[in-house]
């Protein structure tokens, strides 16, 4: 699963496994590394000067591709997707996480080309909100977080993150728009800055798709 852009997570072909489960208004940080270990429920890498050990369980997404994950669940005895399946030591890793009771619970685990500059880094991404979409047009996407209601605007610059969608939107150059790969009723994960009164989405990831 060989991933040139941070930016373009899935592909045609790919798949996210887990469930979508993570708290509105979450406190998360992203780790760019190595992987130094995997068991089957956690993954330790080395990010720049950092080692850290992630927590992996069932609200994990881990990024792969619908070939690994049906090879492994054709394995008998191992009728469900783990870490340790899809990941192994060395391989570049990107890590969303979130700290809670001393131990850093992993959102999503995905490939990536590089560590980057200096090996790997962490760093406190845009601010994130998750929940289901109420509407969505070409300028904006309305979702309900934990029942509140918030509203980010889409320009050239937001980045969608879905099965078979890169750079979407028109302003980007895309031959289509954020409507097609983004409906109501889907579970997504929006990173966004605030600009005056509005609330930019830098990035709409699709997690669970009603459609």
């Amino acid at each position: 699963m060989n991933s040139s852009k941070r930016l373009v997570v899935l592909g045609l072909g790919a798949l996210i496994v887990g469930v979508f489960a993570v708290p509105a208004h979450a406190q998360t940080k992203e780790a760019r590394g190595t992987v130094t270990a995997v068991t089957d429920s956690t993954l330790s890498m080395k990010a720049g000067a950092e080692q850290l050990t992630f927590v992996v369980d069932s609200e994990t997404h881990l990024d792969v591709r619908t070939a690994q994950r049906d090879l492994q669940q054709a394995q008998a005895g191992k009728p469900s997707p783990r870490v340790n399946n899809f990941f192994e030591a060395g391989q570049v890793v990107l890590v969303r996480y979130r700290e809670e009771k001393g131990r850093n619970h992993a959102l999503d685990i995905s490939r990536v080309s590089s560590t980057g500059a200096g090996g790997g880094s962490i760093s406190d991404p845009a601010k994130i909100s998750d929940g289901k979409v109420k509407s969505v047009t070409d300028s904006q996407v309305v979702i309900d977080a934990g029942g509140r209601e918030m509203t980010f605007a889409i320009s050239g610059d937001t980045n969608v993150l879905a099965k078979g969608a890169t750079k979407a939107t028109k302003a980007a150059g895309g031959s289509t728009t954020i409507t097609t790969f983004v409906h109501p009723g889907d579970m997504v994960s929006i990173s966004y800055h605030e600009a005056g009164a509005k609330m930019m989405a830098s990035e709409v990831r699709v997690r669970v798709a009603s459609r």
